[in-house]
């Protein structure tokens, strides 16, 4: 699970990198859908919770899960709201409200249902 959620972080730093850079090649008609970009940070960061909160079940079985969602929620929140104001950096790309609202709720919602799994 462990090297899962490492390829997946690192395929969204991927992803990232092509927004700042402008060429998101295929990915862009994700703009042409409404309000495609929300349900990509959505879906996105609530994956990317969701895979590092199993991790970290699996990894520290006697830890308090509730705990170690609300730490590592709270670590990727504000590596989610980094990269939101950072876009302010790049002349393609422009930081949203909306599209930070639409992680955190991702974030907020795939932390749920990792909690929700059985051990």
């Amino acid at each position: 699970m462990k090297r899962l959620a490492i390829l997946f972080g690192l395929f969204i730093i991927g992803v990232i990198i092509l927004a700042d850079l402008g060429d998101l090649g295929p990915l862009h008609a994700i703009y042409d859908i409404p309000y495609g970009d929300k349900a990509g940070h959505f879906i996105l960061y609530g994956i990317l919770a969701f895979l590092i909160d199993l991790s970290l079940f699996q990894s520290l079985p006697a830890a308090d899960r509730l705990r170690l969602a609300i730490l590592s929620g709270l670590a990727l929140a504000v590596l989610i709201g980094l990269e939101e104001l950072s876009q302010n950096l790049f002349a393609r790309r422009n930081p949203d409200v909306l599209d930070l609202a639409a992680g955190y709720l991702g974030l907020l919602f795939f932390s749920w249902l990792a909690l929700r799994m059985r051990r």
